[in-house]
């Protein structure tokens, strides 16, 4: 029986609610599986993406990384991983690296031989991208490095059928592969499950840690043994293991009416907060409550984080009209006189949406302008201005805009690609203060990307940066050229 730990979704170096202590929790989770994994003596440790919640960890968070996977080496125990969504960028991966330091395998097209089964990656692939994929994956008889294997694994990332919020059909993968699997082990979908799906086993393991309150199971990862006597699906074993993680607490205060901040106090103080995130829901008929209030109680009583949601829709006796001018509707007008590209225009809206908590709104303007930048790269051109006046100001300047259309065409994968690993350094900058004051709440829930001690831009920056890491491993890899 060959035996290996399937995980994903580790997200280290994810600021949850800006704790530096939930920071600690995702790489502790990390750390915490890598230590099963040696304990019960696996095999392999296969890694589903999103190894990284940034494609620019810390450097605390990448030498935390790299001592664990250090000690699963040093285990003897294979680490194979895929690239997911958080990771994507334009050339060179983290993964790529730790393959170099002799760390980790990356997963592709060409098996992997662990014992008896031959493992296949798929990185993750945006959906705008996916219709010209022609899955084709090398067979075992034409690999030298695995022959004859009892069982075909594919490891994966992206949100599969027949598992929620799916974009990507599974049967359409297993049909059109040049492979036939007898397994597939995903990550994205922080949700663990098991399918089957055309006779092949289809599991998610979930990610080590809460990324949002709306996972609230047990977190943990996956156990799948292969029975090298018993070939194809029956010979696959796909068993559940918790991982133990920091509490969340979730509290729901049901008010009746009349009721208001004193029930909700008393409803919060019947749980024990110590050391928690605490997340706090009111519903029913009662008063207005005040959030800050209710987690300044909760905080009082030992919560590490607090965060209260009030659902209840409450009726207002009047309503206001404004007779001057609608600040967003001046947003909107500054915004259409600034020409700003169909990106940036994103951004704003997403900015400036109520829709979007400020816990996801980092993530959210991230992910959305990738795939914007992905499906249409010309969004990041601004509209051509009709004005009389400005064209008249630079005059002249007609004839150097072909050439300068020219110059921006053939250097469009690079403009991309830099709009790509700057979508964590959004920042809206314009000299008008209705833009600013709209979105000034939501301003601080984006964190300042801006490469600051400790944090890293590039895995060149990293090796150049450190000529005592470059000397230690001057015989496992290339030391890059440095600017």
């Amino acid at each position: 029986m060959t035996r290996v730990l399937h995980t994903g979704d580790t997200h280290i170096g994810y600021q949850q609610y800006h704790s530096p202590e939930r920071r600690a929790d995702f790489l502790s989770a990390f750390e915490a599986v890598i230590d099963d994994a040696i304990e019960m003596a696996v095999d392999a440790v296969v890694h589903a993406g999103d190894l990284f919640h940034d494609r620019r960890p810390d450097l605390p968070d990448l030498m935390g990384t790299l001592a664990a996977l250090r000690e699963l080496n040093a285990a003897e125990i294979p680490f194979l991983a895929v690239v997911g969504n958080h990771e994507s960028t334009r050339g060179g991966q983290w993964l790529d690296l730790f393959e170099r330091l002799g760390l980790a395998t990356r997963l592709g097209d060409d098996p992997v031989a662990i014992d008896s089964v031959a493992f296949y990656g798929l990185d993750h692939v945006p959906e705008s991208r996916r219709g010209d994929l022609d899955y084709d994956f090398t067979p075992t008889a034409d690999s030298e490095r695995a022959t004859d294997p009892t069982h075909r694994v594919l490891v994966g990332h992206g949100l599969f059928t027949p598992f929620a919020h799916a974009n990507w059909e599974t049967e359409t993968v297993l049909n059109e592969s040049t492979v036939a699997f007898d397994a597939v082990l995903l990550g994205d979908n922080h949700a663990p499950g098991i399918e089957r799906v055309d006779d092949v086993w289809v599991t998610y393991c979930g990610s080590t840690e809460r990324a949002s309150a709306s996972e609230q199971d047990e977190r943990g990862y996956n156990i799948v043994g292969y029975d090298a006597d018993t070939p194809g699906p029956a010979g696959v074993d796909i068993r559940r293991k918790s991982l133990p993680t920091r509490d969340f607490t979730f509290i729901t205060a049901d008010l009746n009416p009349g009721e208001g901040a004193d029930a909700v106090r008393t409803t919060v103080g019947q749980h024990d907060l110590d050391d928690a995130v605490v997340i706090v829901e009111i519903t029913g008929d009662g008063e207005a409550v005040t959030p800050g209030g209710i987690e300044s109680f909760a905080l009082d009583r030992g919560a590490l984080i607090a965060r209260v949601t009030d659902r209840r829709e409450v009726d207002t006796e009047t309503e206001l009209s404004v007779s001057f001018a609608d600040p967003d509707a001046a947003v909107d007008e500054r915004i259409e006189e600034l020409g700003l590209s169909a990106a940036a225009l994103g951004i704003d809206t997403a900015v400036r949406s109520p829709d979007i908590a400020e816990s996801n709104l980092r993530e959210t303007v991230k992910s959305r302008l990738t795939e914007r930048i992905e499906n249409d790269p010309a969004a990041l051109v601004p509209p051509e201005r009709d004005d009389s006046d400005s064209s008249e100001a630079t005059d002249g300047s007609d004839s150097d805009s072909s050439e300068a259309t020219d110059e921006s065409d053939s250097d469009a994968d690079d403009a991309v690609a830099d709009a790509v690993d700057d979508a964590a350094d959004i920042e809206t900058e314009t000299d008008d203060t209705a833009v600013a004051d709209s979105t000034a709440d939501k301003a601080d829930a984006v964190d300042d990307s801006d490469t600051a001690d400790g944090e890293l831009s590039t895995m060149e920056d990293f090796l150049c940066g450190s000529a005592a890491f470059a000397s230690r491993t001057s015989n496992r890899m290339a030391t890059p050229t440095c600017r």
